[in-house]
């Protein structure tokens, strides 16, 4: 089972809200929709699904053109973030609902919700009533009855959005180890990098429709493709600066000189927006030839066991990832460091022009 978008658009009045978007997901794939709210995941899992019909454009699923084939003529589950179960039924039937739809007989129901069940450790519950269930077991019946169709597709939109951290960990956990002893497509919708990467896969980064970059979910985050995709699969955002690069030199900000052999004397001569990533900034020098920025502190959020230090020197907002408690005060003068290595640099246009070469930490 293969699922192929072709140049689809989604236009509501004046309104594009899907903009020629185009993916090609392999059969048996893990894919993650990664976007700020409003970027399009939801609308464009209803495209796939066949709730919306798009305005232009091809859906074709395993080689059939399903563009205009209703959600019932495509054998797609969808979960969302609420918990949608039937506070009437049992977890049983609940999950039994969409086998009875279609008519399954019940020797084979019995089967597969059993089967389901047992793979989301909730087979001890099938007597009981959704609302008797913590948020995390409702989650998962929810869960089992979009996996007991056995769908040539399965969308989840946020499902653990609205879950405890621990929860949260624990079943994007099992959604891994399921996926990977099924074969159907598999696309998931988060706001946050970090569960992109957590999740694996391969992940489409979307910003107002668009559809920025698909690839595998660690070379996507490694090498975007553009300022606005490395913003995209940041958290915090990239952080930017501007320069220059001539024939003997690179100068970022107007004021740091980077090394002659930084590696970006090959690019051609002109403006650049050069990226460092949050939390490739220190507080102390890494390497010698780490480059030393004095700035002012603007606010040192802590949150948890981190701190996130908003900062500004004469060109420049910035934020930077710490590991730890650190606390400074509004107007604090701070000297940070990043490393030369972990530097990207993007053209006039917004493109990647040189990716570092470093293979490292996250």
């Amino acid at each position: 089972m293969s699922l192929i978008l072709e140049d689809v658009d989604l236009q509501v009045g004046r309104e594009m809200h899907i903009d020629r978007a185009s993916l090609e997901l392999a059969p048996g794939s893990f894919n993650v929709l990664l976007g700020r709210t409003l970027a399009g995941k939801t609308t464009l899992m209803r495209l796939m699904a066949g709730l919306e019909m798009p305005t232009r454009g091809r859906i074709v699923m395993n080689g059939h053109d399903v563009t205009r084939l209703s959600v019932r003529q495509r054998n797609v589950s969808m979960v969302y973030q609420q918990f949608i179960n039937y506070p009437g039924m049992t977890l049983y039937e609940n999950i039994a609902s969409p086998l009875r739809l279609a008519k399954v007989d019940q020797e084979e129901i019995d089967r597969r919700v059993h089967e389901t069940a047992e793979m989301l450790h909730i087979e001890h519950l099938l007597e009981r009533y959704p609302l008797e269930l913590s948020g995390g077991q409702q989650q998962r019946t929810a869960m089992g009855r979009a996996l007991v169709k056995d769908a040539d597709v399965i969308l989840f939109d946020e499902p653990l959005v609205n879950l405890d951290y621990k929860l949260r960990e624990e079943l994007r956990e099992e959604l891994r180890t399921l996926f990977a002893e099924r074969h159907c497509i598999a696309v998931y919708a988060t706001t946050e990098p970090s569960e992109a990467l957590s999740l694996g896969g391969h992940t489409a980064v979307l910003h107002q429709g668009q559809v920025l970059q698909y690839g595998p979910t660690e070379e996507v985050y490694r090498w975007p493709n553009s300022t606005r995709a490395a913003e995209m699969f940041s958290e915090p955002p990239m952080n930017f600066l501007d320069g220059e690069i001539t024939d003997s030199s690179v100068i970022i900000g107007e004021r740091y000189r980077l090394p002659d052999n930084a590696g970006f004397l090959h690019l051609p001569p002109g403006s650049y927006r050069f990226g460092i990533r949050a939390s490739h900034i220190s507080l102390i020098p890494n390497d010698d030839r780490d480059i030393a920025m004095d700035v002012r502190v603007d606010l040192a959020e802590i949150s948890g066991s981190e701190t996130f230090l908003h900062v500004h020197d004469q060109q420049s907002d910035m934020t930077v990832h710490l590991a730890g408690i650190h606390e400074f005060e509004v107007d604090d003068e701070v000297t940070l460091y990043f490393p030369v290595h972990k530097v990207y640099a993007f053209d006039a246009q917004g493109s990647v022009a040189h990716v570092p070469a470093y293979l490292g930490e996250s």
